[in-house]
């Protein structure tokens, strides 16, 4: 990993969202200056996709999975 332990912080929050079931979000931060050894930096334009995008119907099953509840 080419982070060391104390360069990353992560936390997961859960609660009861507005349909009643519970959800778990997670929460990851890298300090800047770790990010600048592997050539990133704020000032760095954002990143584009580049290409085509994926067809309709896979976009429709990834929403599906995402949504899918684990039995």
């Amino acid at each position: 990993m080419p982070f060391a332990q104390d360069e990353l912080r992560w936390d997961l929050a859960c609660g009861i969202g507005s349909d009643g079931h519970w959800h778990g979000w997670f929460d990851v931060q890298v300090h800047a200056d770790t990010l600048r050894r592997l050539g990133l930096h704020p000032d760095q334009p954002t990143a584009e996709a580049v290409g085509t995008s994926p067809p309709g119907w896979w976009h429709a099953a990834a929403e599906r999975r995402a949504t899918k509840r684990p039995r």
